[in-house]
């Protein structure tokens, strides 16, 4: 990545974006100029990047004519009308929203599982980043999946507060200093607190009593190994936890693989950590080896009692980090490596 690259940022100021800026430093893209971008809601916001201080430009005012890649994560509707414009202003638009992920004309990519599939942001000039839960699980399953095939996921997600934005956030944090005063928190609906609890309900109920976030995790799954019957059981649920996203698989393999042969082909892994004993603490978890770590963290790697080509993991993931920031510019490093 000799020349540089001028990369606008849309959605700058959220969590993710924040992010985003901070990784497109830490892992010297070659940014020549960065664009900051968010709504007139955060006019006169500003950024610091490479030791400079640089001012939030606002999104509906902004050509993305002079940019090479656009780095999207302000909302769906956001993605929907400004990614398509970007496009055809000759930007590469790298999207983070659900948006454009089962669009069949656009690639949806985790490089350590499918950058193949890159060379196809051509047809539209738009990739799709998948959802942070999708994206930690696939990186864990690529190996054993390359190895042995896999016929059906079952998946549980405890899911951090960070991935429902900073509001969410500073409700969790203010719930939790009003119930250790002794107040109960203010109630919002029917909505249940999260903190001290567990809730088994991420964004909205289908049809089929699935939540949308459940069905992305089906969707997304497939389209990304490229088996449209894949069969794909998840559950979602929102934990007391800031950052770091969590998730109980067991998984049913095509042909047999025992615990050390996974053990083994996780621990040479692109983007993959193995932390798997069983003594005390030898396993990975959010707070304590995720939270703020570019890795996907597999544990509790052990076969399944109850079904003979069964196997369980545990894997845990930054979702702002691996999930949505650090993936994004991945997918942009490919980019510029093999397409400019």
């Amino acid at each position: 990545m000799s020349r540089t690259i001028d990369v606008a940022v849309v959605g700058a100021t959220g969590l993710v974006g924040e992010v985003m800026i901070q990784t497109l430093q830490e892992r010297s893209f070659p940014v020549g100029k960065l664009f900051p971008l968010a709504s007139s809601r955060s006019a006169g916001r500003t950024v610091r990047f490479r030791d400079e201080t640089i001012p939030v430009g606002v999104l509906d005012d902004f050509d993305f004519g002079k940019v090479r890649i656009a780095l999207f994560s302000a909302g769906g509707s956001v993605s929907g009308e400004f990614g398509p414009r970007a496009a055809s202003a000759g930007a590469i638009v790298i999207d983070n929203t659900s948006h454009f992920r089962r669009d069949e004309d656009i690639p949806l990519i985790v490089p350590e599982v499918n950058s193949h599939r890159i060379a196809d942001y051509a047809k539209r000039g738009i990739i799709a980043n998948p959802n942070c839960s999708t994206i930690q699980l696939v990186v864990a399953l690529k190996p054993i999946y390359d190895a042995v095939g896999i016929e059906r996921i079952n998946v549980a997600t405890y899911q951090a507060i960070s991935g429902a934005g900073r509001a969410a956030l500073e409700t969790m944090t203010e719930d939790a200093r009003q119930i250790m005063s002794g107040i109960d928190p203010l109630r919002r609906g029917n909505e249940k607190p999260v903190m001290f609890n567990v809730v088994p309900h991420i964004a909205d109920f289908l049809d089929n009593g699935y939540t949308t976030e459940e069905m992305k995790m089906v969707w997304e799954t497939r389209k990304i190994l490229e088996e449209p019957d894949m069969q794909v059981n998840p559950t979602a649920a929102r934990v007391p936890v800031y950052f770091g996203h969590s998730e109980a698989a067991h998984i049913e393999t095509r042909k047999k693989i025992t615990a050390p042969e996974a053990r083994e082909l996780l621990r040479s892994a692109p983007g993959v950590v193995v932390i798997d004993g069983h003594e005390l603490g030898s396993y990975p978890t959010a707070a304590t080896d995720a939270a703020h770590r570019d890795a996907v963290f597999v544990g509790r790697i052990r076969e399944d009692l109850s079904h003979p080509n069964g196997l369980d993991l545990w894997i845990v993931s930054d979702n702002i980090r691996k999930g949505a920031a650090l993936n994004s510019v991945q997918i942009a490093e490919i980019l510029v490596n093999r397409f400019m």
